[in-house]
């Protein structure tokens, strides 16, 4: 466990050493505390969020990029590909020609 009271305890510890003022004094200080815990909390999950906002949309254009270079290298490959059958076509066509004359 831990050694810190919680903040009712304080309070009332507060109060029967020191009186009223004392014991609203803690109870403000510690729900400022607690309010400056649960803000420092909120933006820290805030900075999080935007950091990973930003870590995602630098991915998101990476990914893109790659897609981009693999969709281009895709179409040189098939553009090589029609090229050569387009070209065995040919030959195979010049083939069967000369054979028929002869």
């Amino acid at each position: 466990m831990t050694d810190k009271p919680s903040l009712i305890s304080g309070v009332a510890q507060a109060f029967r050493d020191h009186g009223l003022t004392a014991a609203l004094t803690a109870l403000i200080g510690g729900s400022l505390t607690l309010a400056a815990a649960v803000t420092r909390k909120a933006f820290t999950n805030e900075a999080l969020l935007e950091r990973l906002d930003r870590e995602l949309g630098l991915e998101r254009d990476r990914v893109e990029h790659q897609r981009a270079e693999d969709r281009k290298a895709d179409a040189d490959r098939l553009d090589r590909i029609e090229t050569d059958i387009r070209a065995m076509r040919d030959l195979m066509f010049e083939a069967f020609q000369r054979g028929r004359t002869d």
